[in-house]
């Protein structure tokens, strides 16, 4: 049985005609806002600049009756058509920053407080993105001149004449630029976000059609030698032996190949962050070189792999370069790992990207030296110490003799090394470390 919730009357619930108005559309301010995961009304910190409207007759007139109707009449609309211009589609975004332009230039006559609203119009004119910069600079210089000439027939003084065109000016252009930037920027964020996953899903095709390869065929043979095995364990013993044989020696090939594949896969994710990166400089038009990285152990690897996405982020943001380059070499011990770009250089202190590669790189016990000349591109050169074998292991020689147990014995099981175990550092020998 359900219980009605006795509180369920009390819950306030909005008309549909209301909810549809305030429902923000797909590609509004509001739906920018929750998407990045701000409040959906913080863009309503702007309204703070309408104090202005409340200030405006100190520095004239005085709060006249005339001043408190036109507030009363016009600052609802006023707030009315800015909630709806951030949740209006963009594309109606500029019809409703022209009709604030309108309110305030029709009550300047009477409303000198109504310039705020016509600054509002201005700032908000291309909050769609839509036409170009230039098209917006001539719209508002079209919009400050007919201000001014309707400020010259009022009367207004010469002062206010020029302080408000320029003052529209500016603000419009810093706004908008700066709304610019972080179109940019979320921009940029989706495509390192695909080249990513493109990146990772053509990994895992690759893993999975290595894996195929090795054992498809190795594990199939061993099956069937296996149900052969059983099938003669009776009737011929040797020849039931000698198949169990054959298939012991077909798997220790077979594990031979899952361990060299191992060290391929285990050093895939500094080759797939490569990968990304040249799909990412290609997409701002500057090209990257760079050789196959050697084999390494696997924190090595994923900490060198780190530091260069964050190094090709900076070369996309900062470095204005159409060239890079990633080297890598070992000496003894030490692996290095060089990236280089030829762009704009003039590095002069580390922002958060180099602090974080820094922080990266001490983690590995390893030094990071940035070299940035002006004019000369910038060089991220890392150096790490490679973990010293103890020992080295020779690989299983499956083609040694097997031992059968004397009458009685249990069969001689040979253990073999954990596919867990440190990465290879050369194919040939398995190296353990400490």
């Amino acid at each position: 049985m359900i219980v009605p919730d006795p509180f369920a009357k009390d819950v306030p619930v909005l008309p549909s005609w209301l909810s549809s108005r305030l429902r923000p559309a797909p590609d509004s301010a509001v739906a920018d806002n929750l998407r990045s995961g701000k409040p959906a009304w913080s863009d309503a910190v702007h309204l703070l600049w309408t104090g202005w409207v409340f200030l405006t007759p100190i520095f004239g007139g005085g709060f006249t009756a005339t001043w408190v109707w036109l507030t009363v009449l016009s600052y609802p609309v006023f707030l009315a058509l800015y909630g709806r211009q951030l949740l209006a589609p963009r594309r109606q975004a500029p019809r409703i920053a022209l009709a604030m332009v309108a309110m305030g230039l029709a009550l300047l006559p009477w409303y000198p407080s109504g310039i705020s609203y016509f600054i509002f119009g201005c700032v908000t004119l291309r909050v769609c993105r839509i036409g170009s910069a230039w098209r917006y600079l001539g719209q508002l210089v079209a919009l400050n001149a007919l201000f001014v000439g309707i400020a010259l027939w009022v009367g207004y003084q010469w002062q206010l004449v020029v302080w408000i065109p320029a003052m529209a000016m500016i603000i419009g252009i810093i706004i908008n630029v700066e709304n610019t930037n972080k179109d940019r920027e979320a921009a940029l964020q989706l495509s390192q976000e695909e080249v990513r996953r493109l990146a990772a899903t053509a990994e895992r095709e690759r893993i999975g059609r290595d894996l195929h390869d090795l054992l498809g065929h190795t594990l199939s043979l061993i099956t069937l030698k296996l149900e052969l095995s059983r099938k003669l364990f009776d009737r011929d013993p040797e020849r039931a032996r000698a198949e169990v044989t054959e298939a012991e020696a077909v798997a220790r090939k077979a594990l031979a190949e899952v361990r060299s594949a191992v060290t391929g896969i285990r050093a895939s994710d500094l080759a797939a962050e490569l990968a990304a990166a040249r799909l990412l400089l290609e997409c701002q038009h500057v090209h990257l070189d760079y050789p196959p990285p050697p084999p390494m152990p696997v924190e090595i690897e994923r900490g060198l792999a780190l530091v260069l996405r964050e190094a090709a982020t900076n070369i996309v943001r900062h470095a204005q370069a159409h060239q890079a380059w990633v080297a890598f070499e070992q000496d003894g011990r030490m692996l290095s790992m060089q990236i280089r770009d030829d762009g704009q250089g003039g590095v002069q202190v580390d922002g958060n990207g180099l602090t974080g590669m820094r922080e990266r790189v001490a983690a590995l016990r390893g030094t990071l030296l940035v070299t940035s000349v002006r004019g000369q591109g910038t060089t991220v050169a890392v150096q790490v110490p490679l973990p010293a074998a103890t020992r080295s292991v020779p690989a299983a020689d499956s083609s040694a003799p097997s031992v059968s147990p004397a009458p009685g014995e249990l069969p001689l099981v040979q253990a073999e090394p954990s596919l867990s175990a440190a990465p290879l550092i050369n194919p040939s020998v398995r190296t353990v470390i400490p």
